[in-house]
């Protein structure tokens, strides 16, 4: 029996007649697609994964040592959790060839219907990739908002917060957005690879998850009151420096695939994002701990991780829209903002230890506000497609951008921060859930209440690992040999 000829795919059909774009026992349905744009693509996503753990890092090298361990596991959850969320009916929530202005409908659920058609993001791509690269922004999203239950915020309920928040939130906004027929995609936004639906979401997410869950207990071990509060927030020094950097330079390493895969396709104006996301990080670093010195008289790590994040953050919407020569600025003006807000937040009386308000929300609506400053026509047109589809902004004498600008960020934040409210509200209802932990588990630990790897507590409040000779399930602690110098004074 003769093999059929396989043809080459020449013309896609209509969507609505062959979702997958053709029959691949007769079709060769890679034919349209430039090799160079699917292994571009494909690379960025595998790079792109590894930012939802890295935050896990970052985060957990803030948290004091008793709750570290909870935040790594949150990142493998939200990886994992989200995946599958995304796989089941996200995806087709925001990309979906829907319509109406406001969310999709269900016919891409569990990626039917997603293979060779071009993608609604660009058509240089099959919707299979595009599918794979989206993942890692709603799971990297879910991580970046997680860590706002610091300390004190019990596990099970914010997982189910967190699969609620991506479904009302984070999906809603990426459809307005990325979608051809979301409405803040056809007003005119620009917002190139998702500080709406990423930053300011989570950033007023955050602030909502952290108002809700109230301050975390003083080292008296009770809750302080509004007075104390609003003249001195709980501060306390990352327990592992160390790992918070690492995860900040893996954060780094992946938002090069973060921002520069938003392209969709390989072109000039995706090594332009590059080159512009790596400005952005290094002026954003060098401003805050500049900042840092001139009021302390000392570098500081956690300056320096939290002003690299900034820079990030401040050119994610401008990164494909703004020239090169004021990514650098970007970046520290975002720095600066974020700075003093982390400085000041006091004021709100809200008990945000990692600032994801400050850093990625407030960050996030001062980059959409300098991407409607400093965009510029040319840089879009980079991609060779879009030419002359886009205005620029104010270096353009195009006023009304920012306008625009201002609209769509003050949208994602309010909708993020009120449904967020919302969600809290309800989950703490109902029965099993309530979303703070107990005093008895927060001076302990979140670790040892959650975490079957620890077992005993050092008398400090750190978990510790088992000690040998010691049984797993043993409620005995290990035994502390007191020996005296010759001082007299008593060591462990």
């Amino acid at each position: 029996m003769a093999e059929p000829e396989i043809v080459p795919v020449t013309e896609w059909p209509e969507w609505s007649t062959n979702p997958d774009g053709g029959d691949p026992l007769t079709q060769d349905l890679n034919a349209p697609y430039d090799k160079g744009d699917l292994a571009w693509m494909l690379v960025c996503t595998i790079l792109c994964w590894q930012i939802t753990p890295a935050i896990g890092f970052l985060y957990a090298g803030m948290h004091r040592r008793k709750a570290a361990l909870t935040m790594v596991l949150q990142s493998l959850f939200c990886a994992c959790a989200c995946g599958i969320q995304y796989w089941i009916y996200g995806y087709s929530l925001y990309q979906s060839r829907t319509t109406n202005p406001i969310l999709g409908d269900l016919s891409l659920a569990a990626f039917k219907n997603v293979l060779a058609q071009p993608s609604l993001a660009n058509s240089d791509i099959p919707d299979i990739l595009y599918a794979a690269f989206g993942v890692t922004f709603v799971s990297a999203t879910a991580m970046i908002l997680a860590g706002a239950m610091l300390e004190r915020g019990r596990l099970f309920p914010s997982m189910v917060f967190l699969l609620c928040w991506t479904t009302f939130v984070y999906y809603f906004l990426a459809y307005w957005e990325w979608n051809p027929s979301g409405w803040l995609y056809n007003f005119g936004l620009y917002d190139f690879a998702g500080s709406g639906p990423v930053h300011i979401a989570s950033g007023f997410g955050a602030l909502a998850w952290s108002m809700m869950l109230g301050p975390r207990l003083n080292e008296h071990g009770v809750v302080p009151t509004v007075s104390d509060r609003k003249s001195k927030l709980a501060h306390y020094k990352p327990h592992s420096p160390l790992l918070m950097c690492i995860g900040t330079v893996f954060i780094w390493f992946g938002w090069f695939a973060f921002n520069g895969a938003s392209t969709a396709n390989l072109s000039l104006r995706s090594i332009y994002v590059v080159v512009n996301t790596n400005l952005a990080a290094c002026g954003g670093g060098i401003t805050w701990v500049v900042l840092e010195y001139l009021y302390k008289k000392k570098f500081s790590l956690t300056g320096f991780c939290s002003g690299i994040i900034a820079g990030l953050v401040g050119i994610t919407p401008a990164a494909g829209f703004v020239p090169v020569y004021v990514a650098c600025l970007v970046g520290a003006i975002t720095s600066v903002c974020s700075f003093y807000v982390v400085k000041y937040k006091y004021i709100l009386s809200v008990d945000d230890g990692l600032d994801i308000f400050a850093i990625h929300g407030i960050g996030g609506v001062v980059g959409d506000i300098l991407t409607g400053f400093f965009a510029a026509n040319f840089v879009p047109a980079l991609d060779g497609v879009s030419g002359a589809s886009y205005e620029g902004g104010w270096w353009n004498r195009n006023f009304r951008q920012m306008g625009l600008q201002l609209a769509g960020a003050t949208t994602c934040a309010a909708w993020s921060f009120f449904v967020s409210c919302l969600l809290l509200f309800i989950i703490n209802k109902i029965p099993g859930l309530h979303i703070r932990a107990t005093e008895e588990q927060e001076v302990r630990g979140l670790d040892l209440n959650y975490l079957e790897d620890l077992d005993f507590e050092d008398g400090l409040g750190h978990g510790c690992m088992i000690s040998e000779g010691i049984s797993r399930h043993s409620n005995t602690p290990p035994q502390q040999e007191i020996v005296k110098t010759e001082g007299g004074e008593k060591k462990d």
